[in-house]
């Protein structure tokens, strides 16, 4: 028996790793906080030193990472058609995605929400906000022209569709729908249909914990 546990704040980052799970449905135990949980949970650093999330601990194994957690445990857990193997013809795109949707989409969210709303009023930066949501929306619409068909990668939804998809839907919720195309508007509605996300959605209920997607 493996012993999976995710530490959680509310459609944040982990977000991501709630998905996989579920999608995968493997059998975990959620701890759901407030946010930001270096700062309001006590003990939180013993756990993940670096004091983010999502913290996914498997068997006592620290992974912090919300883009390399589905992919690991697709792999662990697997076989499973959620990953695409190394050799199928579309490892390199799915890779590619996977990474993409942290490193590329969601970094310049996560500038923009802290110069609109998490620093304090005379820190906050418009001229900062607006570059980075510019920004954004160009590597959007740049990450769109590379999808081939529904998906990432592989002509099926795998863990690279979680990693996008999830950018996609924090920008929704952070005010950036200006920048999301109606394509990538529609792409995340047809994942969103999946019962794994349902199924993650309704994990993270309606906690009422004070969250948000940046830590």
């Amino acid at each position: 028996m493996n012993a999976i546990t995710l530490y959680h704040c509310k459609d944040a980052r982990s977000f991501r790793a709630l998905w996989a799970l579920e999608e995968l449905g493997l059998d975990y135990a959620l701890e759901l906080m407030p946010f930001p949980p270096r700062v309001r949970v006590e003990g939180y650093r013993e756990i993940n030193p670096l004091g983010t999330i999502p913290a996914l601990l498997v068997d006592g194994a620290l992974m912090t990472e919300s883009a390399a957690i589905p992919h690991f445990l697709a792999t662990r857990f697997g076989p499973s058609d959620l990953a695409v193997a190394p050799d199928e013809p579309d490892y390199a795109r799915y890779l590619n995605f996977l990474h993409m949707g942290e490193a590329t989409l969601t970094f310049p969210q996560t500038i923009h929400l802290r110069y609109t709303r998490l620093e304090p009023p005379e820190r906050r930066v418009a001229q900062a906000a607006e570059d980075y949501a510019l920004w954004f929306g160009s590597r959007l619409r740049a990450a769109e022209t590379m999808l081939h068909g529904e998906f990432a990668a592989a002509g099926r939804f795998t863990m690279a569709d979680i990693s996008v998809g999830y950018a996609v839907m924090l920008a929704l919720s952070i005010g950036l729908e200006q920048q999301v195309t109606p394509g990538m508007q529609a792409y995340l509605e047809r994942l969103s249909q999946r019962a794994g996300f349902a199924r993650a959605k309704a994990a993270q209920g309606s906690a009422g914990l004070e969250t948000s997607p940046l830590d």
